[in-house]
Parts: structure tokens; sequence; C-alpha cells
């Protein structure tokens, strides 16, 4: 007579379709009073009742347990498809890219549950050797927020990958920045050209490539008050970017500056030309850089016209420079000319210390000055040059 098993021991018995022992324990209830039964199988009774003890334990903890056959290369793609809400659609591609080609070939096979810190050491290692350590930071950071929404739907235990450092990858493509020379051939090469506007604005006011391309009209004051106490010279209101919601690229960074006396004489040109060329097109939009048809611009735009530019830039190689080093242009001109770096800092709309962050971040609306002086002094009219 078989014996009957004691009462909170559960029940094992063997399933012969599957051919392997099931065992089960009910553990609780539901309000509803319907039984919550945990169950495990195994090749043998003792393999079957271990990992029924270990269900049990996890169960008692708070912790449910991940299907057997969730994989990373689940938890990624359930990242990418519900994780990246409010993200612009380039930022989706971008990380969609990366996800499929550097993290799921590698790890994707692995049950969530079975992948170890080892195993990401492992994989960022091998990953140094081809890819820069930004894309290393990044291929890193979307595994890791994989993870973290697996175990807040209790998928997995715990995250191996916060335990992981990130290795030094390959050396990207340095930053640079124009010399004077150099600044001075591109605004004279750009001449012109319908990226005459954009160039001068970006070299003497240090404003990101994406917050020029968003840059309306009605955040533009070329005339200034004169009489206020104390007087508002011209100035753009760098407040809205093309990124997802249309803000900057932290709320930190809106900030309003002075426009040197060469941004604003290229800017009343920049609007005379849209009127005339764009009529109700550009009236409609607004946009102070716009395409020849009056539409928004995109990053592709931009390298191209700017490149072309370069190309007639006397000694300057096309190839090797892109739109954003204006902007460490700006910063490197302004160093140069004794600038104060704090100064700078809030002029390029980011802080270098936590106490410049916490004081100056808040100060949007008044007008930062110092880069235009300095800008009216580096590129100096010509009528000023022969008055000296």
């Amino acid at each position: 007579m078989t014996k009957r098993r004691s009462r909170g021991e559960g029940g094992l018995h063997w399933d012969e379709s599957r051919q392997r022992w099931i065992a089960s324990l009910t553990v609780g209830y539901t309000p509803a009073g319907k039984r919550i039964v945990k169950k495990a199988s195994g090749k043998t009774k003792t393999a079957a009742k271990d990992k029924l003890k270990q269900i049990v334990r996890d169960y008692e903890d708070g912790l449910a347990i991940a299907p057997s056959d969730y994989t990373v290369e689940r938890a990624v793609s359930d990242w990418l498809t519900y994780g990246l809400s409010g993200r612009s659609a380039g930022t989706v591609a971008s990380y969609t890219t990366l996800c499929r080609t550097h993290v799921i070939p590698a790890l994707g096979k692995r049950k969530l549950r079975d992948l170890s810190a080892e195993d990401v050491d492992k994989w960022l290692a091998d990953k140094s050797r081809t890819l820069s350590s930004r894309t290393l930071q990044i291929i890193r950071s979307c595994l890791n927020r994989s993870i973290k929404r697996a175990m807040a739907r209790d998928k997995v235990k715990r995250n191996v990958v916060e335990l992981c450092s990130i290795p030094v990858g390959r050396k990207g493509r340095p930053s640079k920045a124009l010399t004077f020379a150099q600044a001075g051939a591109v605004l004279k090469a750009a001449e012109g050209s319908w990226m005459h506007a954009y160039v001068v604005v970006s070299l003497l006011t240090g404003a990101r490539t994406e917050e020029l391309r968003a840059l309306t009209w009605d955040h533009v004051d070329l005339e200034g008050n004169p009489r206020a106490i104390p007087p508002v010279p011209p100035h753009v209101a760098v407040w809205r970017s093309v990124r997802a919601g249309g803000d900057t690229k932290t709320r930190k960074s809106r900030r309003t500056l002075a426009l040197p006396r060469r941004c604003v004489d290229v800017l009343r040109a920049q609007r005379e030309r849209q009127r005339q060329e764009l009529g109700e097109t550009w009236v409609a939009a607004g946009l102070v850089f716009a395409s020849t048809a009056g539409t928004p611009l995109d990053a592709s735009n931009v390298r191209r016209a700017f490149r072309n530019v370069i190309r007639n830039a006397e000694g300057l190689d096309a190839a090797a420079w892109t739109p954003r080093e204006l902007r460490h242009s700006f910063v490197s001109l302004l160093s140069d000319n004794g600038i104060p770096l704090e100064e700078i800092s809030r002029l390029v709309g980011h802080s270098s210390t936590a106490v410049t962050e916490a004081v100056y971040r808040k100060q949007i609306r008044p007008v930062l000055q110092a880069g235009a002086v300095a800008m009216d002094r580096i590129f100096a009219a010509p009528e000023d040059e022969e008055t000296r």
C-alpha cells in the first residue's frame, strides 16, 4: 500500500507523458479562495523536490519566478518595445540597432536567470576590442535597463550588469576646435551660401546644432532695448531643441544669449532672404534656419551643407569636421581670450562643478553678454578695424 505523504510536504507523482517526476505544494489561497499551487519537475524524485523547495523559498521571500524560457533576448526586446516611451524615433532606432547588433547576438540565448556577471564581463571585454568607450557605455546601459525592467516584473532576482564595470574601448574620433585662422577661413567660405547665418550663429554663440535647428524668430530679438535699465542687447532665447518634447538637452540648458553684432547682421539678412524666397511658407513655419522649401532641417541636411562650406575653406579637410565642432571652437576661442571657464559653462548651457550647477542653472531669463562681447572683439567688423 502506498504511504501517504505528511501534510505540508506536497504531492509527488510520475508524469508518464513527460517522463518526469512532478512535485507540487499548496502555498496559500487567493482572496477568492482558490488554491495557489507551485510545481516543479525533475528526472528524479530528489531533483523535483529540490526545485520545488527553491520555488517555495522564493515565493515566501516575495519573489516570483521567471518562466524557464525567459531569455536575455526577450528581456531586451520587451524593453525596446515598452521601455522607451517618450523617446524620439531616432533614439529608439539607434538603441534598437545597437541591441540587435551587439547585445542579442552575444547574450540573447542565455536564460535571464542564468546570466552571470562573468558572462557580462567577457562580453564587454570582447566588445572593447572593436567599439569605442562611448558605444560600450551605451550597450551596457541598454542591457542594464532591460534587466532592471525585468526585475521590476519579477523575472529575475538581481541585476548582474550593475556589478560589471565598463572597460576602456577603442579610441573614438577626437573632438577638435578651429583655430582663429581656421575659423576666419570657415566664415569666409560660408559667405553667399544658405549656411552662412547658421555657421556664424553657431560659431559665435556656441549653441548646439539641435538647438539652432529648432530656433524660431519669436525667440530672436535683433533690436534689444537700449533704453531699459540695465540696457537689453539683441539676444536669442535658446529654450528649445529638436529633441523629443521640444526641450533642450536638459531643462537646465535653457539660456538667453546676447548676440554679437556679426550675428545680428547675418540674421537680419537671413530674415529678409526668407521673406523674399519663402514668403508664406516661411511665415507659417517661423524657423530661423530652414531648408530651401521652408521645411525643418534634419541633421543630414546640416552635415552635408557644412561639408560643402568646409570644402571651400582653405587648408581644411571636409571629411574631418562636423557642425558640432563649431561649438567646441566657440569654447576654445573664448578660453584662449581669457574668459573664465565658469562663464563659458554658462554660455554653452552646462556646468563644470556642482556649485556652478546649483547657482547659475536657475538663471534662465537674464541675458548673458560675455560671449557676445568677446566675439565682437575676436571677429571685429571691417569698419571697426579701419578705425583702430
